[in-house]
């Protein structure tokens, strides 16, 4: 049975979630600022869509003023004069609920189907541009990108040496297949948008014969000098609200003991990890701090550390300053299992394990 996505779903999803946001938000405020909305989800890649529209909207608005036939734009003092203008504009960014929401609206769809499909979704990136501005196009935008960047960012070095579109959609295609099993859970990035409203990913991917009519809108209630563009990047983006969910887990090619609750076996996590295939993955260099995406530093704080970011940390420094994943793995059950009780079949456990494993490989 062929599996399709529910637009009707989707479409009454990112409304209601819409709604919600703007009704938290504006409560007290008219307006919200450029600096605001990077914050304002936890679903960052929501947040970030948001303040991609806003570039293009301020690309647009700049293009404007330069097809006036009356005036030379192209005299360095103007042009000066404009740039400086147009970085002064970027950082008075003022929306009103009316005009963020149907942004919110389309920063949802968008964001969903970066998640569930990366390869559809970069490949219609490269129909946004120009052959001859592939480059340029994909470079301006890929501080926007925040889920599966690893997907499209490999093609930023290689465009613009004319090849047609197709060329670079095959090189997507090619380069997910090689790099899947090193992307983030497509459930724990959907799980971000939780904290706002819960995303069902059995609703948004139906069979084909269970679409039979138009779903109706159910009613949620609310749960309880550069540019601005140039640097929205390197700004602090809140970490996504991880909620526990279950996901699919390779299984190994061998016989090994199940994680049960209670002490992790070194042993058995050695062989299921090395049986295990990790396209992509490489052993983790450095400070295992540095090496966690922030998906990941928020759902082990929350899901491992009880919502304590420090103690995180210093597991983590405790961890960088073993000698060996046996070792590691004894200091863990030693001072985290049993004393946060830990279920060490969990999903997140497997990662986090996974990750101190990668730590030690050779």
């Amino acid at each position: 049975m062929t599996v399709q996505i529910n637009s009707n779903y989707l479409e009454n999803y990112a409304k209601n979630f819409a709604s919600i946001a703007c009704d938290r938000y504006y409560t007290d405020r008219q307006f919200i600022t450029g600096q605001d909305i990077v914050q304002l989800t936890s679903a960052v890649q929501v947040n970030f869509f948001v303040i991609q529209r806003l570039f293009e909207l301020w690309q647009e608005e700049l293009e404007k003023l330069k097809s006036n036939p009356y005036f030379d734009y192209r005299d360095i003092a103007v042009h000066e004069s404009l740039t400086q203008f147009m970085n002064v504009l970027s950082r008075r960014i003022k929306v009103e609920r009316k005009h963020l929401e149907p942004l919110l609206v389309t920063a949802v769809k968008s964001a969903i189907r970066l998640a569930t499909d990366p390869v559809a979704y970069y490949q219609s990136e490269i129909d946004k541009a120009p052959l001859e501005k592939i480059n340029v196009y994909l470079k301006e935008n890929k501080k926007y990108y925040k889920w599966h960047t690893s997907v499209v960012s490999f093609l930023i070095d290689k465009t613009g040496f004319g090849h047609e579109s197709i060329n670079y959609k095959k090189a997507i295609a090619t380069n997910f297949q090689a790099v899947n099993e090193s992307l983030e859970s497509v459930n724990l990035l959907l799980a971000t948008l939780g904290d706002v409203l819960a995303f069902d990913l059995d609703s948004y991917l139906v069979k084909e014969s269970e679409i039979l009519e138009e779903t109706q809108p159910e009613e949620v209630k609310p749960s309880e000098s550069t540019s601005f563009f140039d640097e929205v990047s390197d700004e602090e983006s809140p970490a996504p609200a991880v909620k526990t969910v279950e996901a699919p887990v390779s299984k190994p090619a061998v016989e090994v003991r199940e994680f049960q609750r209670g002490p992790l076996i070194a042993d058995d996590l050695k062989v299921k990890f090395s049986v295990e295939s990790y396209r992509g993955m490489k052993a983790i260099l450095g400070d295992l701090s540095d090496s966690l995406a922030i998906n990941q530093r928020f759902m082990f704080t929350k899901e491992l550390f009880d919502g304590n970011s420090d103690l995180l940390s210093h597991a983590l420094k405790s961890i960088d300053d073993c000698s060996s994943f046996d070792q590691a793995i004894e200091l863990v059950n030693q001072r985290y299992v049993s004393e946060l009780e830990w279920d060490a079949n969990s999903e997140v456990v497997h990662e986090f394990a996974q990750l101190i494993y990668r730590k030690f490989s050779d």
